[in-house]
């Protein structure tokens, strides 16, 4: 009977079915909604168009794949991307909504919140608190399988997030709704200290890149966003709690990283033999440290701009 009433309700050919879509996917856990998950393309994506991210892309394939092979997960999937600004953390959210939805950012299902445009004023957290809970909780019933992505974590009013710890475990009932699938991302540039260091002294050791292991950073990373009082997280009750599925480290961006940036940049305008385009704009970008000159202090975030001086 249910299969029968999702056809009904569902049919291109039902002029009610439009109608009807929304209300059968709040009450039900077998439909959900637009969700038309590519794992393949993403993991191609990430590989082909991140660069220099060896860690992120393994991570978030690896998590994305384990978490939609499961029918009931138990718990959402949490991702928590953090380093340097330019590094891909923004764009690796964004092949997320593509690829899950098809239509990244403009999906009514993927949702995106800045706090410094909707959490401005410190001084009033506890409005917020309870206008995100509202937020986020009608937003699971009308789709079960929402994104939500939190950018720059690092301007969130500590302890505003907290009023999300009972929609990340695995307790919380959201009006019959299987809240547990889905998919929050926080992005933060807490944690690029760390992550730089590590990425500096492989470098001087004349190591390659690819050795450097998640398990190198993430306890690091954890206890950084914890203690860092203009976090977000700070001493909050989400890492207490474990409830962050993965803290996910991005590297900083040497030049060839940059410059593969730049032609592809190019390519998209139709410019890919321009090669000496590319080579200015890898000269043109300020790297750190001063002795060594590693990496791209804005990784490949002023790689437009500079195209537009070159081109």
């Amino acid at each position: 009977m249910l299969a029968i009433l999702c056809a009904l309700l569902l049919s291109p050919y039902n002029p009610a079915g439009a109608v009807f879509q929304k209300l059968y996917c709040t009450i039900s856990d077998s439909c959900d909604c637009d969700f038309k998950p590519s794992v393949r393309d993403l993991e191609w994506d990430l590989y082909k168009n991140v660069y220099g991210q060896h860690l992120a892309q393994d991570i978030v394939s690896e998590e994305v794949a384990r978490f939609l092979q499961e029918k009931k997960p138990d718990r959402p999937l949490v991702l928590s991307f953090h380093g340097s600004s330019g590094t891909g953390k923004t764009l690796v959210s964004s092949m997320l909504g593509n690829h899950l939805y098809g239509s990244a950012m403009s999906s009514p299902y993927v949702h995106q919140l800045v706090p410094t445009l909707h959490f401005p004023l410190h001084q009033h957290v506890n409005e917020y608190r309870e206008d995100l809970r509202s937020w986020v909780q009608g937003n699971l019933t009308e789709c079960a399988r929402s994104i939500f992505i939190f950018d720059e974590m690092e301007k969130m009013p500590p302890g505003l997030i907290d009023v999300l710890e009972p929609f990340l475990g695995p307790s919380h009932v959201v009006f019959r709704t299987n809240y547990r699938k889905a998919i929050y991302i926080f992005i933060s540039t807490v944690g690029e200290e760390a992550i730089n260091r590590l990425a500096l002294e492989n470098r001087r050791a004349g190591q390659d890149r690819e050795e450097i292991r998640l398990a190198d950073l993430q306890e690091a990373i954890e206890q950084t966003v914890y203690n860092n009082n203009t976090s977000g997280f700070f001493q909050s009750r989400i890492i207490q709690q474990n409830l962050i599925t993965r803290f996910v480290p991005f590297l900083p961006l040497s030049r060839r990283h940059v410059e593969r940036c730049a032609r592809s940049q190019l390519c998209q305008r139709g410019s890919c033999a321009r090669s000496d385009v590319v080579e200015a704009v890898g000269g043109d970008m300020t790297y750190t440290p001063v002795q060594g000159q590693y990496f791209s202090t804005t990784g490949c975030k002023a790689v437009p701009a500079k195209i537009n001086i070159f081109l």
